[in-house]
């Protein structure tokens, strides 16, 4: 299984970090290990000491595709769920500042909570997805795929060109605005169009 996940793909996140406008989608990947099911909290790794959370639509892949059109990408899909790209934003400061790979602020153990997944069918327009994130009982996020830069069929086409998609692959489509520090003792709750879907305590 892969986790492939999009970068700057919402404007206002883009904004808020400075960061430059994509020409076309960035992605990066996570190793199996980042993955949390089932609500299994997150111990807050003694490496860092500036872990952000990331609320973001989830994709999971339902059979191999390459090099897939637009018009065919989402066939090739059988789940849509949220899940949380958890950056050690002081070591991915680091790694930019030396132009270096994230990955160690992105694919560090737990990085990667996931909910469970609902079928694509279920829901009446990809383009009109909204989720929220609350943190301790507030809401910090809140987002909707039709914000997105890159929509669903186009990321998993462009993905595919370079990457052949398999079967339980998930594909994290990126965050909106509003990220910010977790710390030992909060609760992080994900929504999916009003829906609690995911839950994550920071140990």
């Amino acid at each position: 299984m892969k986790i492939i996940c999009i970068g700057r793909n919402y404007v206002e996140h883009i904004r808020e970090l400075n960061s430059p406008m994509p020409a076309s989608p960035v992605f990066f990947l996570k190793p199996e290990t980042a993955v949390l099911r089932r609500n299994h909290p997150l111990y807050y790794p003694s490496f860092s000491s500036n872990i952000h959370y990331e609320i973001e639509l989830v994709l999971r892949v339902s059979r191999a595709g390459k090099g897939l059109q637009p018009d065919e990408a989402m066939d090739y899909v059988n789940g849509i769920g949220i899940g949380l790209d958890f950056t050690a934003r002081d070591l991915q400061d680091q790694a930019k500042s030396k132009g270096l790979p994230w990955t160690l602020s992105k694919g560090f153990d737990g990085a990667a909570p996931v909910s469970s997944f609902q079928s694509p069918v279920s829901f009446s327009d990809w383009k009109n997805i909204h989720f929220h994130l609350d943190l301790n009982g507030q809401t910090v996020q809140q987002g909707n795929s039709s914000m997105m830069i890159f929509p669903f069929a186009e990321l998993l086409s462009y993905i595919s060109q370079f990457i052949t998609l398999r079967k339980g692959d998930i594909v994290f489509t990126g965050t909106p605005s509003g990220v910010g520090p977790i710390r030992p003792g909060d609760l992080l709750e994900g929504y999916l169009e009003g829906k609690r879907m995911l839950s994550c305590a920071i140990l």
